[in-house]
């Protein structure tokens, strides 16, 4: 694994914003009489003074589609708006396909010039005044995946963003940083692929439970979830359509971050996982991951009838993250038949469906419903909290990394690695540090 530099004080937040000292909070008891959760909650902070801000910061802009990203000095630092939110000094981003692919196709970008990124970590600066006791505190290192993309200041490519607190998760210590800052978007992507849209009960995972997201957004109006992916969040609601232990699942692109997460998660909750991707480079990770059977994608005929062949054509579970064409491919390994409980086949495609002349009527098809991370404050909470825990604990493997140097001004650089593939099966981390 790439080797991680620690971070060996975090003293670093422009002089002219704001201004601190490092200090851990006094301890009145000794820490090993407290419970493992006791200890887990105790913070190290940064007591911060604030100081006459300065009102603009350094960020990188898109102003306009196919064309590089523009570092400018003079872009508005984001102000607080709202009670839930925090305002955070970035230290590391990580790189995700999006932030290439947006301004290179045109997507995902409301108005120009914009600010991208979707992966960031942090230390919290401020914190609304009006804003009710939370479990975060000025101080704390987070990590903050951002999904929430049409809002400019929750943007990575800034030198401070700001977040909800029910979006950011506490990284238990410095060494932690960059890996924690390449996680977020991929593991949102992968609890709400599992936990919603195929209704995973994470609670019964005996290392470090999770949520029941399911029972979560039922004790949540309805209607105060976005129109357009409320569907997805009640598809399928039937406790016999939901995955038990030992049925199978699987992910074809299971070496992305994504992949590599959400075998991870499925096989904590005791699913058995076949693992589709590129096995000479990526077998001997995955197999560390817990994956069950490994199967190459290169032949890709071949990679259906294995599947076939280990599931006894009963697979009623599989997740893509690579596209159309194979989850078309993947659609073919499942098993159409209604069971007499009324149990569907269940496919998912992360990044693409099968054409619609090409569906089954007999399969429940899926998407990821993102937005209810930043729009559900008691989703968002849940899936934190436990993201949290998962890291504290060593419960889930962290991905790979290859960190980049040069802050903001080596993001393009870093970006046209990400682009041409040479870092397969790492994540890339730029160092604001």
């Amino acid at each position: 694994m790439t080797t991680i530099t620690t971070l060996t004080t975090l003293d670093r937040i422009h002089p002219t914003v704001y201004e601190y000292e490092k200090v851990i909070i006094e301890q009145r008891e000794d820490v090993s009489s407290r419970t493992p959760t006791q200890q887990a909650q105790t913070h190290t902070q940064v007591r911060v003074q604030p100081q006459p801000p300065s009102l603009t910061q350094r960020a990188l802009l898109v102003h306009a589609p196919q064309q590089p990203y523009t570092l400018v000095t003079n872009h508005a630092i984001p102000s607080i708006l709202h009670q839930d939110e925090i305002l955070i000094k970035t230290l590391a981003i990580g790189l995700n396909p999006v932030d290439w692919k947006g301004p290179a196709y045109n997507f995902g970008l409301p108005s120009l010039p914009w600010v991208n990124g979707r992966d960031l970590a942090g230390i919290i600066v401020n914190i609304s005044p009006s804003a009710a006791p939370q479990r975060l505190r000025k101080g704390d290192l987070v990590l903050v995946p951002s999904t929430d993309y049409r809002d400019i200041r929750k943007a990575a490519f800034q030198e401070y963003a700001v977040a909800t607190h029910y979006n950011a998760a506490r990284i238990p210590s410095p060494a932690h940083t960059y890996a924690a800052a390449s996680v977020g978007v991929a593991f949102v992507a992968s609890v709400l692929a599992l936990g919603v849209s195929l209704g995973v009960d994470f609670r019964g995972i005996n290392q470090c439970p999770g949520p029941d997201l399911r029972g979560v957004l039922g004790q949540i109006d309805k209607y105060m979830i976005p129109r357009d992916v409320r569907d997805e969040c009640f598809a399928s609601g039937d406790v016999v359509e939901r995955p038990q232990a030992a049925d199978w699942i699987a992910v074809w692109g299971a070496s992305t971050t994504t992949g590599l997460l959400t075998i991870q998660l499925a096989r904590l909750a005791g699913l058995k996982t076949i693992a589709v991707a590129d096995i000479a480079r990526h077998g001997a990770k995955l197999h560390a991951a817990g994956a069950d059977i490994l199967i190459d994608r290169h032949d890709t005929q071949r990679a259906v009838e294995i599947i076939r062949g280990v599931t006894g054509g009963k697979l009623r579970y599989a997740i893509d993250i690579v596209g159309q064409e194979t989850a078309t491919l993947l659609q073919s390994t499942l098993d159409t038949t209604i069971s007499e409980n009324g149990l569907h086949a269940h496919l998912l495609g992360l990044t693409g469906l099968p054409a619609a002349k090409d569906r089954d009527e007999r399969i429940v098809y899926h998407t990821v419903p993102i937005k209810v991370f930043h729009s559900c404050p008691e989703v968002g909470e849940a899936m934190v909290v436990w993201l949290e825990g998962l890291i504290e604990s060593g419960t889930l493997e962290l991905p790979e990394i290859v960190r980049a140097e040069g802050g903001l001004e080596g993001v393009n650089e870093a970006l046209g690695m990400l682009k041409r593939g040479d870092a397969s099966g790492k994540r890339i981390v730029v160092s604001l540090d």
